[in-house]
């Protein structure tokens, strides 16, 4: 294997990427602006062309208080969001006042062979400060040998101004491909946000 150097010897000079050297591009597919919606479905650009693909929630505002932020997978280009999943996750929190915090196991919020919504965040705020932000990464969708992987890390503010910040890893258990995702609330709409969908050459 061939090994790759800059094209010259102080990082701070570097003016131009080793020829050979790629990966790690964003690549803007799709962008999508809630305003009290239901829900935000990506229902194309979700293909074989990468074999990574992102989603940044941006600003996600509830219409109602104290809900969750969710997503699901769908194998049929979005005519139903029930790809059965199997997920782990943990979460930490701390409040304004300095004197509750923690690091733990959500159980109640992961899923064991499950078809519903997989919750990115819990307890988020609708007050005009609060709301909450993603990285979702789905990797190889279209792959029709194996399981589907995902990783995401949420943060937010919840309903009682804590800081919250959700890690959630699991899997699609489907060898179809997925081709669509779908977001939303676990109560009322959307009421403000923006999702952008990226693949990862």
């Amino acid at each position: 294997m061939a090994l790759n150097f800059a094209n010259n010897n102080s990082l701070s000079a570097i003016t131009a990427k080793p020829s050979g050297l790629s990966g790690g591009s964003f690549n803007l597919i799709s962008t999508q602006t809630a305003s009290g919606s239901a829900n935000i479905n990506f229902t194309s650009g979700i293909d074989s062309t990468y074999k990574e693909y992102i989603f940044k929630l941006i600003n996600i505002h509830p219409a109602t208080d104290n809900t969750h932020v969710q997503f699901n997978l769908s194998v049929d280009s979005g005519s139903n969001y029930n790809v059965t999943k199997t997920t782990t996750n943990f979460a930490t929190y701390h409040n304004e006042a300095d004197n509750n915090y923690a690091l733990s196991y959500e159980s109640g919020n992961d899923l064991a062979q499950g078809t519903g919504v997989q919750i990115l965040l819990n307890e988020i705020g609708a007050d005009n400060d609060q709301s909450a932000c993603s990285l979702i990464h789905l990797f190889d969708p279209s792959n029709t040998t194996f399981v589907k992987h995902f990783i995401a890390r949420t943060l937010g503010v919840s309903h009682h101004d804590y800081q919250r910040t959700m890690f959630v890893a699991g899997y699609g258990n489907t060898t179809s491909a997925v081709n669509a995702v779908q977001f939303s609330m676990s109560s009322g709409n959307i009421d403000s946000g923006v999702i952008k969908l990226y693949g990862i050459s």
